[in-house]
C-alpha cells in the first residue's frame, strides 16, 4: 500500500491530546537522527565538530493554550497545530557564528526538510538583544499508513548566545516580562558585550587556522 504524504490540515482529524504529542516527539527524533548524522559526516569529512550541544524539547499544553489565548484563538488542537510553531523544539549550540550559518546551510539542504520560515536574529537581533538564528521546518512522520508534515523550531546560537538567552529567560519568568529597566538596559549591555567576545573568538579561530594550514598540519 502507497502512502501519501498528508498536509498539516490532516491534524484536524487527530482529537487526542496523547497522539499529537507522539507525532511532535517523533518529528524531534527525526530531526535529532539528522543532526547527528550531519555532525558525525563533519567530523569524518573535515576532522571538526560544529555542534557542541543538541537539546530539544515539547512545549508544555499551559504554555499553549496562554499562547493561543494572547493570539486571540480558541484552544483547540486545530489552531495548536496551524499556529503554534514551536510545539517541537530543538536548540543547536556551537562555538562560532559562522557554524551557525553552516549548520542551517547542512539542514536546508535535506531533500525530505521544507523550510517554512526563517528568522535571522543573529543579523537584525530583538530589542532586549537576544541573539539566535530560527528555523520553522516540516518533516514527514511515516506512520503505519500515512505520512504527516510536522512542524519543529530549529535555534541555532552560539555557546555565549545560549547563556545570554538563558539568563535572560529566567529574569522574563522571575519578573512575568516585567523586569526593572535597569536589569533590561544591562541585559542589552551584556548582549553587546557577548556579540563583540563572538566576533573576536571567530577572528581568533581563524588566525589559529590559517596558521596552521600554512605549517601543513592539520587541527580538531
Amino acid at each position: 500500500m502507497s502512502m501519501k504524504a498528508l498536509p498539516l490540515k490532516y491534524f484536524k482529524e487527530i482529537n487526542n491530546w496523547d497522539t499529537v504529542i507522539f507525532i511532535y516527539n517523533a518529528a524531534l527524533k527525526e530531526i535529532g537522527t539528522k543532526i547527528d548524522i550531519l555532525n558525525d559526516e563533519f567530523q569524518h569529512r573535515h576532522r571538526y565538530n560544529p555542534i557542541e550541544h543538541v537539546k530539544s524539547r515539547l512545549k508544555k499544553p499551559e504554555s499553549i493554550v496562554k499562547k493561543l489565548k494572547a493570539h486571540g484563538y480558541d484552544t483547540t488542537i486545530e489552531n495548536m497545530v496551524r499556529y503554534v510553531n514551536d510545539i517541537a523544539g530543538i536548540r543547536i549550540t556551537c562555538s562560532f557564528t559562522s557554524d551557525i550559518y553552516r549548520i542551517a546551510e547542512m539542514l536546508a539542504n535535506q531533500s525530505d526538510l521544507k523550510v517554512i520560515a526563517i528568522k535571522d536574529y543573529i543579523q537584525a537581533p530583538k530589542e532586549s538583544g537576544y541573539r539566535s538564528y530560527h528555523m520553522i521546518v516540516a518533516i514527514p512522520i511515516f506512520l503505519s499508513d500515512s505520512v504527516i508534515d510536522t512542524k519543529v523550531e530549529i535555534q541555532i546560537r552560539t555557546v555565549a548566545q545560549d547563556f545570554w538567552a538563558t539568563l535572560e529567560h529566567k529574569i522574563n519568568y522571575k519578573f512575568e516580562g516585567n523586569a526593572p529597566q535597569y536589569i533590561k538596559e544591562e541585559l542589552q549591555e551584556c548582549a553587546e558585550m557577548v556579540w563583540h567576545l563572538d566576533e573576536r573568538m571567530l577572528r581568533l579561530n581563524e588566525a589559529i587556522s590559517q596558521i596552521v594550514e600554512s605549517e601543513g598540519e592539520d587541527i580538531s
